[in-house]
């Protein structure tokens, strides 16, 4: 056989192609997508809560409005709603001026301050970025409340060195910034990445099951319904899940320092995610065999992006935005940030998790039920004991 010929083959041709398809698919989902990175931070929501009595609130709040690079900013919203949302990251940075605000700014004996408050347990992103951000507000903050200090206090020349000193320090301490971090996250990037990780994890081999419980299913026609061997397929795919879960729910605790109570809730949300995934991915094998591993791949690929472990669904573009809406890595990443990290409500994600489980299952019903043609079972042909042979 020459070189041309045995490229050529099959497998030979169909590697050129998966290597072509995939490096293309990879860099034309991924570099799209993270071009949303630091693009699209102006789309975060943000609430600015105004509770000072005085004149220098109102005055700061729209400075801030103005100065802050975000489009959405919320204003009429009490602080205690606005933090109820920032915990179920429907906002990505609380800023609250005290009432006291200006009475304190006023004072010579006490610090005025203004509270930033984020959520950890968010988008990486999100996070790093407010972070950020806050810092660069409260630097020009400082030296802005102390430049105003300085020009009501030094308008007093000749003063005694001690109460210079005194001046110094009112000036340097007029401002003191109050950064709250809710729902931190442990040091290291495992810590972050683990809810992405868990479910990428199980997803991934889904995806191959798919492919492999669906030859079976393929295979077996004749020997069963293709209902018995639809149902067999979910049964096996649950069995795989609560094995394949109790797995990575093993390692992670190995690694990873988490909560004992913990290891539970993790590993049914493990088994809800293999079941998730497999029906998922087995709608394109159902419907073209194992060509629907093609389109398997581009869609897992787009859900590292759309999943929200990294960006916020307010930074996504439409399309990954669209998406995260539908497949099920988004509902398990934000339920695992929730569950692990959190402190809100983890029921809308395993509820969104169960209606993709159960919409795609329904599909695959409906493939089977008119895409497969029925074939008669075939009985297995009666074995004959040793007394009949020898009769």
């Amino acid at each position: 056989m020459k070189f041309t010929q045995f490229l050529k083959s099959k497998g030979a041709s169909a590697s050129i192609f998966m290597g072509i398809f995939y490096a293309v698919c990879m860099l034309g989902i991924f570099l799209p997508g993270y071009t949303a990175i630091p693009g699209n931070i102006d789309r975060l929501p943000i609430a600015i809560v105004n509770d000072d009595k005085g004149e220098y609130g109102g005055q700061i709040a729209e400075s801030l409005a103005e100065q802050l690079p975000f489009k959405e900013i919320e204003k009429d919203i009490s602080n205690k709603k606005a933090l109820e949302q920032l915990e179920e990251n429907d906002l990505a940075l609380v800023v609250h001026i005290p009432e006291t605000f200006s009475a304190d700014l006023e004072s010579e004996n006490v610090s005025s301050s203004i509270d930033f408050t984020m959520n950890e347990a968010a988008a990486t992103v999100v996070s790093s970025s407010m972070t950020q951000v806050v810092s660069q507000i409260n630097s020009q903050l400082s030296a802005q409340f102390s430049q105003q200090t300085a020009q009501g206090i030094l308008m007093n020349f000749n003063v005694p060195e001690e109460q210079a000193k005194a001046m110094a320090e009112t000036i340097e301490n007029t401002y003191i910034p109050n950064v709250v971090t809710i729902n931190d996250i442990p040091d290291g990037m495992h810590n972050n990445m683990l809810p992405m990780f868990l479910t990428m994890a199980l997803y991934v081999g889904a995806m191959i099951a798919a492919m492999q419980l669906v030859g079976a299913f393929k295979a077996n026609r004749g020997k069963a319904s293709k209902t018995r061997l639809f149902i067999y397929m979910q049964l096996t795919a649950v069995l795989i899940g609560i094995v394949a879960g109790l797995a990575s729910t093993g390692v992670a605790f190995g690694i990873n320092d988490l909560d004992g109570e913990l290891f539970l809730p993790i590993w049914g949300q493990q088994i809800l995610n293999y079941w998730v995934s497999f029906n998922f991915t087995a709608i394109f094998v159902l419907l073209i065999g194992e060509a629907g591993m093609i389109v398997n791949i581009p869609i897992l690929l787009s859900q590292t992006i759309a999943n929200g472990a990294t960006l916020s669904r307010d930074m996504m573009y439409a399309p990954y935005e669209w998406i995260s809406h539908i497949t099920p890595m988004y509902y398990s990443v934000q339920a695992y940030f929730t569950n692990i990290y959190g402190s809100a409500s983890v029921s809308p994600y395993i509820f969104g998790l169960v209606a993709v489980g159960l919409v795609t299952m329904l599909i695959n019903i409906l493939i089977v039920r008119f895409f497969h043609k029925p074939l008669p079972v075939t009985k297995p042909a009666p074995t004959m004991n040793s007394t009949e042979v020898q009769a």
